[in-house]
């Protein structure tokens, strides 16, 4: 796996059943981890240039069941089971505390993490993601993604089953009767200016729900945190770090 961006350190992880690959950018690293959560059918592959950006903390990802180097679940799965699987991988890591950035899909398992483990996640980055999960993530549509076209990225490396599950598990999910208790819970919406799969209404959604959430419109379509990197990852270190951006500022 040294082909992936920022060479992290990769392993896996047997929980409940599942077998999961799990990437580690800068393991150990002081400051509060951040974990990342992909769109449906999306590898910590497709992510890693944006991952390996982000600095000055431990970040790490997963591959769900049946993407990339997890194999397929055995049977369906829920969204409280899947966000328990995660959490029991974090404790296994040392991360009591954690921040979240979830992307699409991921973005939907970031809400559930936040609304299922009150008090464990400091900080919470949602990018073209929604409260409310009818046909849920990236799917196939992204494959038109006028950004993915234009720069030849490949994010569909899931089997069948695994893109089967996944959508299964957020099918008819909604987080809106949440979304009001996280005031306490620094939020960030990034939406993309020109996501025909996500649009801004959805992000626009969250902010409203989520007293005192920042909403942000970023350069790109539905896959702007893999096409614009750059710019999300500043985006994110800054939002998780702002003192650290302020005596640079001052500096």
């Amino acid at each position: 796996m040294s082909r992936i961006s920022g060479r992290p350190v990769t392993s896996s992880e047997h929980v409940y059943g599942l077998r999961l690959c799990i990437a580690r950018w800068r393991a150990g690293a002081e400051g509060t981890p951040l974990l990342f959560l992909n769109g449906i059918g999306a590898d910590l592959t497709a992510a890693a240039p944006l991952l390996a950006q982000i600095h000055g903390r431990e970040v790490w990802t997963l591959d769900m069941p049946g993407v990339g180097a997890s194999p397929d679940a055995l049977l369906p799965y829920g969204a409280s089971t899947i966000a328990a699987v995660v959490m029991e991988i974090a404790d296994r890591l040392g991360h009591h505390i954690l921040d979240i950035a979830g992307f699409s899909w991921g973005g939907a398992l970031a809400q559930q993490i936040a609304m299922q483990f009150p008090g464990r996640v400091r900080r919470m980055i949602l990018m073209a993601t929604t409260p409310i999960m009818g046909a849920p993530g990236i799917g196939w549509g992204a494959i038109f993604d006028d950004d993915m076209q234009a720069s030849g990225l490949k994010v569909q490396t899931a089997t069948p089953l695994g893109i089967a599950y996944q959508t299964m598990a957020m099918a008819g999910w909604s987080s809106t009767a949440y979304l009001p208790g996280f005031k306490a819970l620094p939020t960030l919406v990034l939406v993309g200016e020109r996501d025909g799969v996500m649009p801004a209404c959805y992000g626009q959604m969250l902010a409203d729900l989520i007293d005192g959430a920042a909403l942000e419109v970023v350069p790109g379509s539905h896959l702007f945190p893999f096409t614009h990197a750059a710019v999300v990852a500043a985006r994110i270190s800054a939002f998780l770090d702002p003192s650290a951006m302020g005596q640079q500022a001052a500096a």
